[in-house]
């Protein structure tokens, strides 16, 4: 059975291609794709396939999925237009006869108002209206989201927001990237639609106490209205276009958009969620990631 993972030159699509190949999947029938494969070349020496491949250039696409019973479709990074680039990599999976596509969309995608969901809400559509069996991994935010911010968070004693007392039901990517691979590996599938969220939903309050614990410092949440909140963000080095995205999914955040509470995320990994709390979960995300970038 032959797999190809788009995106595989990112964080998750490398994850995925290693969690593909903990399950047993041999490195040949592995086809990792993205843009920059110099990123992969580790991959390919291992015996993965590397294929070069362009959201918006169909015939790359088709070359890729030659012969592949099933595709991930990690979603892209061009806001925007994401669901023309995505419609090429679906007609393509059509083309070549694909089996399965999973597709990386987000959490609560048929209700949420943020402005990340559009781009997902569209290509869902795209992939019911082309007759391709599919399944939708609804991935919620990633720890990562928060853990990457950390050496800031400790240097200002502070993580602002504009997120009120809504809950994230985080999980690390790896978690997601496991996910994916059961469904890319397993049968029954098909049609499905997976809510995919950590098990124990926090605040960004929750997570600044969290944070707080795990480095010994002071740290707490500082709520702000959203135009202060992207003030912040632009201050920051964001680009204004990218803070103005920011800030309005801490506004679905707020509205309880990257709450999940079905539980698939768990069921399909076979084990607990990572969590940011020490004590619960697989492990404690926070603690050692601030001790990691403190250090």
């Amino acid at each position: 059975m032959s797999i190809v993972v788009t995106g595989a030159t990112g964080h998750l699509g490398r994850l995925v291609v290693a969690a593909l190949l903990e399950r047993g999947v041999p490195a040949a029938d592995i086809v990792a794709t993205g843009r920059a494969t110099d990123k992969i070349a580790d991959l390919a020496e291992g015996g993965v396939r590397v294929a070069t491949t362009d959201f918006d250039d169909p015939a790359s696409l088709r070359a890729a999925y030659a012969g592949a019973d099933r595709v991930l479709l990690i979603s892209g990074t061009d806001i925007g237009r994401r669901p023309e680039q995505h419609r090429n990599a679906i007609e393509a999976a059509r083309d070549e006869g694909v089996r399965l596509l999973a597709y990386t969309s987000i959490a609560n995608a048929d209700v949420s108002r943020m402005t990340l969901a559009a781009d997902h809400q569209a290509t869902e559509a795209i992939l019911r209206e082309s007759g391709v069996p599919f399944a939708l991994l609804r991935n919620g935010w990633y720890l990562e989201n928060y853990t990457a911010q950390l050496p800031a968070v400790l240097s200002h004693g502070a993580l602002f927001g504009s997120a009120g007392d809504g809950k994230i039901s985080a999980a690390a990517r790896a978690d997601y990237a496991v996910a994916a691979a059961v469904v890319l590996t397993g049968d029954g599938h098909e049609g499905k639609v997976y809510e995919l969220g950590g098990d124990q939903a926090f605040t960004l309050a929750d997570l600044a106490q969290e944070i707080a614990s795990a480095s010994g410092q002071d740290v707490e949440y500082r709520d702000l209205p959203v135009e202060e909140y992207i003030r912040v963000l632009v201050q920051a080095g964001l680009p204004e276009g990218y803070a103005v995205v920011l800030a309005d999914s801490d506004l679905g955040i707020a509205r309880g958009e990257l709450e999940v509470t079905s539980g698939d995320l768990s069921r399909l990994i076979g084990r607990p969620t990572t969590s940011p709390a020490p004590g619960r979960g697989q492990r404690a995300a926070c603690r050692w990631r601030a001790v990691e970038m403190r250090t």
